[in-house]
């Protein structure tokens, strides 16, 4: 058996599981998904605080739960350690004690010992005999970091652990989890509301949906190309459209798409995207209705028709909203030639050297032929249902 975590689970509860996941020693995995996908629960189910969950779990080359074979170890055998939102200090202990009491089983000495070590190692010398109350939510944190790690846990969960902070701290502490993590030889899951947060701090990132595993890949991946329009909604992506397709033109790695009368030009960049298109090519149809994205990165701006003019897939739009947002300007424009289908998109404010697009101006965009992405047809749902979508909550 190897190394690392490694699950099935299933469960009809409140809320259903029913997926598989693997984590490395030395990973770190975020969970993001909306409300009731299923993060927490997942974390209860490996931490052994969720009867109702079938399948297999194994950690560190051991069998924590095996439902056919009656296998189901209890929360202290399975060593896990966790960090909660709240922290769940002890108010009456000190920070020394509140480390401790992880180690019970422990002679007092040995307890003492490693506590004031792990204590160190997250910053804390020197805060040993405080009181919770007598320590900012930073250090509430951090102990209850110290507390989870001090019993050389075979497993590390963080739901949610800088969701309690302001935003100065949080960004400190993410700093701080990502240089001690490298040192931590243990698979760690972390349940986060943060898309940023994951993308910072993941090997791998899994979207939960209503129990369900929609896509586990590394942050990059992700985010330039989500499996389905559903993972596409879910992240928060905007800019999910309809369009027909006209010519494969697999000898050039090219494909022909028309959006609402404009023709567009998809370059694939890899064999595996070749690959792909290959073994879907029977449903890639000439007229087949195929879903497509446009990420922030595959628009380019043009000031006017005759710098767009030797452009790639370029078209006019209407700027109909512009917001300007601490160094940033959001645009939403309305293409001319399908004003029922917006582009939303955000624009440094360097770029646009003090100079704002106004509601009503008229400009010119291309989309980028190698930085598109395309949905196959066995991933595609309405777009106009997905354009509505809700951010990872």
């Amino acid at each position: 058996m190897s190394s690392g975590l490694h699950l099935s689970l299933s469960s009809s509860g409140v809320i259903p599981l029913h997926l598989q996941l693997d984590c490395a020693q030395g990973e770190l995995l975020a969970l993001v998904g909306p409300s009731g996908s299923g993060k927490t629960t997942l974390l209860r189910a490996l931490a052994g605080l969720y009867p109702e969950v079938q399948g297999v779990i194994s950690c560190a080359g051991e069998t924590w739960l095996d439902s056919r074979r009656a296998i189901r170890r209890s929360p202290q055998q399975r060593q896990v350690g966790m960090v909660f939102q709240h922290y769940a200090l002890f108010p009456h202990l000190t920070v020394q004690q509140n480390v401790e009491m992880a180690l019970l089983q422990q002679p007092l000495r040995v307890r003492q010992q490693a506590a004031r070590e792990m204590l160190a190692r997250v910053k804390l010398s020197g805060l040993e005999e405080r009181l919770p109350a007598q320590l900012s939510g930073g250090q509430k944190q951090r102990v209850a970091l110290a507390r989870a790690l001090v019993g050389e846990p075979k497993l590390l969960l963080l739901d949610e652990p800088f969701a309690a902070v302001d935003q100065q701290t949080r960004y400190k502490l993410r700093r701080e989890l990502a240089q001690l993590r490298h040192s931590l030889q243990l698979p760690i899951l972390l349940v986060t509301h943060d898309l940023e947060e994951a993308q910072q701090l993941a090997d791998q990132i899994c979207v939960l949906h209503r129990g369900q595993a929609l896509q586990v890949a590394s942050p990059s991946s992700l985010m330039r190309a989500p499996a389905t329009p559903e993972v596409a909604k879910l992240l928060g992506m905007q800019n999910l459209f309809r369009g027909e397709l006209r010519q494969l033109d697999l000898s050039e790695k090219r494909i022909h798409l028309d959006w609402q009368g404009l023709p567009l030009q998809w370059q694939l960049t890899s064999t595996q995207h070749v690959a792909a298109i290959e073994f879907h090519r029977a449903q890639l149809q000439p007229g087949q209705a195929l879903q497509w994205l446009a990420p922030p990165a595959s628009i380019q701006l043009f000031r006017d028709a005759a710098a767009a003019a030797t452009a790639l897939n370029a078209f006019p739009a209407i700027v109909e909203e512009s917001v300007l947002l601490g160094p940033h300007l959001s645009l939403r424009v309305r293409p001319c030639h399908a004003p029922d289908w917006p582009l939303s998109f955000y624009l440094s404010q360097n770029f646009l050297e003090q100079e704002a697009w106004q509601p009503g101006e008229t400009l010119h965009l291309a989309l980028h032929p190698q930085r598109l992405h395309l949905f196959l047809p066995a991933n595609t749902v309405d777009a106009r249902e997905i354009t509505a979508g809700e951010r990872p909550v």
